[in-house]
């Protein structure tokens, strides 16, 4: 009897709750449609490891975030520290740090709006897509059952949110951009990539050969396809307009990967030359291009932006060619850094010797180019100077710093580069730059612009870059080499040419 009490109890029990339950399933009923509505609104903020299409799938992570500059020095401001900290990321190639700095400068957070910057978005937007860490697959992959090819971590469709939130963005930006501005997108990225060696210049090859997506993932990737549009979905036509598809670019490029010494180039390389007859028999012409390619800027375009943060240069330095360039750095008299300097209006006057250069003047620079400002300049910064003053127009500095690539003394030999600034010197009347051109014409030197114009005309050269021995001597001896016009008697009078001091 006992039993049965209670058995009769816990029924009575469960009636009363199904019968509450059904009292308030109107008030339920009314309540689903709002709890939607917050959900819709609300999940989406939190980011791209919670979205719908991700509820029913097992996640195994979280999406990763670049971690914030800690602290606050005497040196940067913390929103200064974040954006230096998120551009060496970028430019390393973090694919996270690419598509959070592109969103700094787009102002989406109100404590960014004095970072706007469409330009600088769309190049970060551009690099995230062209990021491999965007799209190659990482995640492990089930195969049993119904989950048949769905990915056991989340990484991969965080990702993919990702890329396909940044295609719509870059084309938001781009749609509403000028030629003039789409063009220095474009240069941006072409520079930014350069900078990587032969990782970069095997993405700017893939980003011009219509056999890749328009980023240079494969040309099956989702996004890349959804990019494209369908007769219901718009695509991202401005975005897939940045670079044009032609194989003597892609050619060009991964001609240039070779050069930097890299096996895997060469290989990709000769794939690409059997991809078809017509692309092996574009070789000799972009050899030709290839010894005349220079980057687009000699360094990130050093701009003062409203919001103060300058856009500064954190390409990777290391490497055993600029390291060697660097330690050469002492050969080249302190003069010309410091004229240079002047010439920017750093310092007053130029100085003869570095323990004369102010503190203060050594920190205004290094804040104008972005770099903690120490008061002592550090080898690349003294590289920058000599750039900076020539990027400006200094024909000094455009003298020197062509002799610099010339002799691969601060940075690495690169006779294309030295060309452009010779040639950039003579336009302003050097006399210098002008033999020195005359010399590369006439000896054909390796990697010099236009060989087809090699000539032995000589200008008469009016001086030698004062105390820049290893300039002056080389300069010499390719002057014996060179078949000289006589000169008027009243020249010959005095000491021979090739015995002047230049010491």
């Amino acid at each position: 009897m006992h039993e049965a009490s209670d058995a009769a109890s816990r029924y009575a029990a469960l009636r009363g709750i199904v019968s509450r339950a059904l009292a308030q399933r109107s008030v339920l009923l009314r309540r689903v449609p709002v709890g939607a509505l917050v959900a819709a609104v609300v999940i989406p903020l939190v980011g791209c490891d919670t979205g719908p299409n991700l509820w029913f799938h097992k996640r195994a992570s979280a999406c990763p975030r670049p971690q914030a500059a800690q602290g606050v020095s005497g040196q940067f401001n913390q929103q200064q520290q974040e954006i230096r900290a998120l551009r060496q990321g970028a430019f390393r190639g973090d694919f996270f740090a690419q598509l959070e700095l592109a969103r700094r400068y787009e102002g989406q957070r109100a404590v960014d709006k004095n970072l706007e910057d469409p330009v600088e978005s769309a190049v970060w937007y551009a690099m995230s897509l062209s990021n491999a860490g965007g799209y190659a697959p990482i995640a492990a992959y089930e195969r049993r059952g119904k989950g048949e090819g769905k990915a056991v971590s989340r990484f991969d469709d965080c990702r993919a949110f990702e890329r396909r939130s940044a295609y719509a963005a870059l084309d938001r930006l781009l749609a509403r951009m000028s030629t003039e501005e789409r063009e220095k997108v474009r240069n941006r990225v072409i520079y930014i990539l350069s900078t990587q060696g032969a990782d970069g210049y095997r993405v700017l090859a893939r980003i011009h050969d219509g056999f890749f997506g328009p980023y240079g993932e494969p040309s099956d990737n989702l996004q890349a396809v959804e990019a494209f549009g369908t007769s219901n979905q718009p695509g991202a036509p401005a975005a897939l307009d940045l670079f044009r598809r032609n194989d003597v670019d892609a050619y060009l490029y991964n001609y240039l990967a070779v050069q930097t010494g890299d096996v895997s180039a060469y290989v990709m390389l000769k794939d690409f030359e059997r991809s078809s007859p017509q692309r092996a028999s574009y070789g000799g012409f972009v050899e030709t291009k290839a010894k005349r390619w220079i980057p687009p800027y000699e360094f990130y375009p050093p701009e003062s932006p409203e919001s103060g943060v300058p856009h500064s240069d954190e390409a990777d330095q290391s490497g055993e060619a600029r390291e060697t360039a660097q330690a050469r750095l002492n050969e080249l008299p302190f003069v010309h850094i410091g004229e240079a300097l002047s010439y920017l209006r750093i310092i007053p006057a130029p100085i003869l010797d570095e323990k004369l250069l102010p503190s203060s003047a050594a920190q205004t620079f290094q804040a104008s180019i972005g770099r903690p400002s120490t008061g002592r300049l550090t080898p690349v910064e003294k590289v920058r100077a000599i750039q900076y003053a020539a990027v400006n127009g200094s024909s000094k500095a455009q003298l020197v710093l062509a002799v610099m690539y010339s002799e691969g003394v601060g940075v690495p030999r690169d006779y294309a580069r030295a060309y452009h600034w010779f040639e950039e010197a003579e336009r302003q009347g050097s006399a210098e730059a002008k033999y020195a051109m005359s010399t590369f014409f006439s000896l054909g030197l390796q990697g010099v612009a236009d060989q087809d114009r090699a000539r032995a005309v000589v200008y008469q050269l009016d001086g030698a870059l004062a105390g820049f021995k290893p300039s002056v001597w080389r300069l010499q001896q390719l002057l014996a080499q060179v078949s000289r016009p006589p000169r008027p008697a009243a020249e010959r009078a005095g000491r021979p040419y090739i015995e002047r001091d230049y010491r």
